[in-house]
């Protein structure tokens, strides 16, 4: 059986967790864990009789054990913020009823139970006050997508990548990468994909890879993800809240795994990362999700990661241009620009309601506009990027745009 990315255990507590799900089908799920549908109903009515114990091996542990209350819940408290150090009283008392512990007491006792043995800093303590939440109705409708801040190993730096789904908190990727290059984020996402599906929408900083802040030209990042159906939006300028769960995610890793710790290589931090991720999936109590975890809200995405890409196609009252090798297309007679990551690829020019003003669409995205006319209050005739900046002209890209592998 190949469940070999993560430990055998919290592999197929997640696999568990997501077969569980009404909406989830079986015969997929099985596919992209590599197992069959016997091996999978197998675990998934395990689990439904016996929870996690279900999944342990029947050589090692029994399928079912009576619940009792463990003397010295003042331990039991310690035991678990030692273990996690940033956890406060709702998450350490939901943490001890789902690992089958009686007569917990209320967040505020285990609270003062932690205070009184200084395991809590008061200005640390101080930072934190509850704020509102915006999030999607359904898993895999948005993906934030951030790198948190990189750090030195003793053999380079770490930048390690994240993307976690809006509606369920569930962690989908946690890469620890050698670095912030398009090819590497292309990789850790195929991965994702064929294994949770493929996302509705992906949301980014104006950051590298996904962006280039100087050009509106589509990096290869955001070509590739548009060809597989998927939609890509950027943050506002110098506003973070866009990515507030990534950047509260990020928040959450450096104080329960960065911090403190000095790793020798991107495999001793991958090992760290897995563990964590497995924690916090399926065993780390959640606010936002009624102290619930996020694997028992995720559900994959209907659609899967196809071998090929697929097709570019537009409709027939569309004038199609192929992207030249220097980035333009040529369109009645003249040359506009649409960027070096379209080369080889089909764009389709689209008229508007204004004679001689068109749309230019790559898939579904619409990146540009042409003008015809000089002289008018749009500008002068050249190729205008959407965001309003001014038209570049006929022969020369705008300020900046260089193909993503120069960044």
């Amino acid at each position: 059986m190949p469940f070999q990315e993560m430990s055998i255990m919290s592999v197929k507590l997640e696999f568990a967790l997501q077969a569980i799900q009404e909406e989830t089908n079986m015969e997929e799920l099985c596919e992209r864990y590599e197992i069959s549908r016997t091996t999978g109903y197998k675990y998934r009515s395990r689990f439904l009789v016996g929870g996690i114990d279900g999944l342990q091996e029947r050589s090692r542990r029994p399928s079912s054990s009576p619940s009792r209350t463990p003397p010295g819940v003042e331990e039991l408290v310690i035991e678990i913020r030692q273990e996690h150090p940033a956890w406060g009283g709702r998450k350490i008392k939901r943490r001890l009823e789902d690992k089958g512990h009686e007569g917990i007491p209320c967040p505020s006792t285990i609270t003062e139970i932690l205070r009184r043995n200084g395991m809590i800093d008061p200005l640390e303590a101080a930072k934190h006050a509850p704020w509102k939440r915006f999030e999607r109705e359904e898993p895999t409708e948005l993906l934030q997508m951030d790198f948190k801040g990189h750090f030195p190993t003793g053999s380079g730096r770490c930048h390690p990548l994240t993307v976690i789904d809006d509606c369920s908190r569930f962690l989908i990727v946690l890469e620890a990468c050698p670095n912030e290059q398009t090819d590497t984020v292309q990789g850790c996402l195929t991965k994702a994909f064929r294994r949770y599906g493929l996302p509705s929408e992906m949301t980014m900083d104006n950051g590298s890879p996904w962006r280039n802040p100087s050009s509106d030209a589509l990096t290869r990042l955001e070509v590739w993800l548009l060809r597989l159906g998927v939609d890509v939006k950027n943050s506002g300028e110098r506003h973070p809240q866009t990515l507030g769960k990534d950047e509260r995610l990020h928040r959450t890793l450096k104080a329960e795994v960065l911090r403190g710790r000095f790793f020798n290589d991107l495999r001793e931090c991958q090992k760290a990362f897995d563990e964590w991720r497995d924690v916090y999936n399926n065993e780390r109590p959640h606010e936002a999700l009624q102290l619930g975890v996020p694997a028992q809200r995720f559900v994959p995405s209907g659609r899967g990661f196809p071998k090929r890409l697929p097709e570019i196609e537009y409709s027939g009252n569309d004038f199609v241009r192929k992207v030249q090798s220097a980035g333009i297309i040529h369109f009645q007679g003249k040359k506009y620009w649409a960027g070096r990551s379209l080369q080889g690829l089909p764009v389709a020019v689209r008229p508007t309601l204004l004679n001689g003003v068109y749309d230019v669409y790559f898939c579904r995205r619409n990146i540009s506009l042409i003008n015809q006319h000089p002289g008018s209050p749009m500008g002068e005739p050249g190729c205008c990027p959407r965001s309003g900046q001014p038209p570049y002209g006929a022969d020369v890209p705008p300020p900046g745009e260089a193909p993503r592998s120069e960044l």
